[in-house]
């Protein structure tokens, strides 16, 4: 482990050239540009404050619905699009994997990182919400790039077992939808975590994103630390995962080229 992530801090500088490539690719010929990376998360917070606000309406507390939503569907959304793009990257540049050597991780990670830069983008939009809304950030904000660097680890290791599945398996990128679908409703973005009974909870936080989620709106919602029985089993889980998936990503790494 220690090996790959040396010779993959020699190879930063195509890491970076990679995902400045994701970046500019990902938004080529689009009218809109790079605000596309709010369009998304505004317009579905949208949908879920007319449905959840007005028709279902959802408790959220003293908490403003469009802000408790969007709190929630900045870094869901930042998880959902890194899946979906960075499990076809290695498919997708079959050339550069069968012609030259390089850690293949990069395909991957350049994904990741070009949906963080869009995770960036779309987080100014909920501070002009905080002004709005009269939400105080607090100290507590401070803890925001630790729940980023526990999520980043988290989606890696998502994206290394997915992205090296589809190699050996094709049907991994029409499962990938599906499977984020199912995922989202399992997390609290559109209710909030009170609503889940006791019983189930323990249960229901062995969903990572559901702790680290519930975390973010404590943080820069609530101004309130995280609890510890939230948060530790994303951290636990993402830790986990983060190392199983790329030994398995390094192992799998030899045969892609002559599979793809």
């Amino acid at each position: 482990m220690i090996g790959h992530l040396r010779e993959l801090w020699r190879y930063r500088e195509l890491l970076w050239s990679w995902t400045v490539r994701e970046v500019k690719v990902r938004y080529k010929q689009s009218l809109l540009g790079a605000a596309w990376a709010i369009v998304q998360p505004v317009g579905t917070a949208l949908i879920f404050t007319i449905v959840f606000a007005h028709f279902i309406r959802v408790p959220t507390g003293d908490i403003p619905y469009p802000i408790f939503s969007y709190a929630a569907l900045l870094p869901w959304t930042f998880f959902a699009t890194s899946v979906s793009l960075a499990t076809d990257s290695l498919v997708r540049n079959m050339n550069l994997v069968t012609k030259i050597y390089f850690p293949r991780e990069i395909l991957p990670m350049a994904s990741v990182f070009a949906g963080l830069l869009d995770f960036a983008i779309a987080s100014l939009v909920f501070v002009g919400m905080a002004f709005y809304y009269r939400v105080p950030l607090g100290w507590s904000a401070l803890l925001v790039p630790l729940l980023v660097a526990v999520q980043l680890l988290l989606t890696l290791g998502v994206v290394f077992f997915a992205s090296a599945l589809n190699v050996f398996y094709r049907d991994i990128r029409f499962i990938i939808p599906l499977g984020l679908q199912l995922w989202m409703y399992l997390t609290p973005i559109i209710y909030p975590l009170s609503l889940v009974p006791e019983r189930y909870r323990t249960l229901y936080l062995l969903n990572p994103m559901a702790g680290l989620i519930e975390s973010y709106r404590r943080i820069i919602v609530q101004g309130k630390m995280p609890l510890a029985a939230q948060l530790w089993p994303s951290v636990g889980i993402a830790v986990v995962l983060f190392v199983v998936a790329y030994a398995y990503f390094k192992q799998a790494e030899q045969v892609f080229a002559d599979i793809i």
